[in-house]
């Protein structure tokens, strides 16, 4: 990323003092750390309550099997002030979940704020919410992004208006930072870093394609393959069937030309 911070022209969010709610949504095979890196820092975000939403109340396994428990089901909550959307491979199996993608949807509508993180702005995109919006996500999904309207920012944190999204994974504890200073103030988020000492300092250098070794790359690369097929399919068939979506994507080749 070119940038650790990329806030766009529309009104970004602005400081409150008033109580905060926030839900954070939880689902099989997603990648834990999406929302408990970010839980982490909301959690100690003054005057907030969070509650994490399953599906149904019963709990479910993250991708490498970390268990977790909602503390409500979808059909049980209203309007965040914030909601949370995590990524990970079973993102795949909600594309098509009206219910999941309602709940998106009907935040955003009602101007409240979108937090997505990694691969969960696929999710987003699938509920409409990303057209002409500027964003970011998983390094390995960027290129399906346009399919849904979207315009990626090289940044590893993106303010668009109401919406925020995170780069791959661990950008979720930098974006929700972010969050922290616009909704809190920046001192508030800076007591939230010291306490959780996040102070990065990587002993590799491996945490984009540009700096990872060729052969950790090549390797990472034929893991991933099935699920990234399956997610460009998804994003080619969305984009087939919205109108919106086709002329964007019209738009981006003209002006590449």
């Amino acid at each position: 990323m070119s940038v650790p911070l990329f806030v766009s022209e529309r009104s970004k969010p602005q400081m409150t003092a008033q109580p905060l709610s926030v839900g954070c949504l939880i689902f099989e095979r997603m990648d834990q750390i999406d929302f408990t890196g970010p839980f982490e820092v909301l959690s100690r975000m003054p005057d907030t309550t969070i509650q994490v939403i399953g599906k149904e109340r019963t709990p479910v396994r993250d991708v490498q099997g970390f268990r977790l428990s909602p503390d409500v089901s979808i059909a049980e909550v209203e309007l965040f002030d914030v909601l949370l959307v995590p990524g990970g491979y079973g993102q795949q199996m909600l594309m098509h979940d009206e219910e999941v993608l309602k709940l998106i949807r009907d935040n955003v509508q009602n101007k409240r704020l979108l937090f997505s993180v990694c691969t969960g702005a696929l999710l987003c995109g699938a509920a409409g919410v990303l057209a002409g919006r500027q964003i970011t996500t998983h390094w390995s999904a960027r290129n399906l992004m346009p399919y849904y309207g979207a315009v990626l920012a090289d940044a590893r944190v993106v303010v668009d208006g109401n919406i925020i999204t995170a780069a791959g994974v661990t950008a979720g504890l930098d974006a929700a930072l972010v969050l922290v200073a616009l909704l809190r103030g920046d001192a508030a988020a800076q007591e939230i870093q010291l306490a959780i000492e996040y102070a990065p300092n990587p002993i590799f250098q491996s945490g984009t394609p540009e700096n990872a070794p060729a052969e950790v790359f090549k390797n990472f690369k034929q893991k991933y393959e099935p699920i990234g097929t399956a997610r460009e399919a998804e994003a080619i068939r969305y984009a087939a069937n919205d109108t919106s979506t086709r002329i964007h994507l019209a738009d981006t080749k003209d002006k590449s030309c």
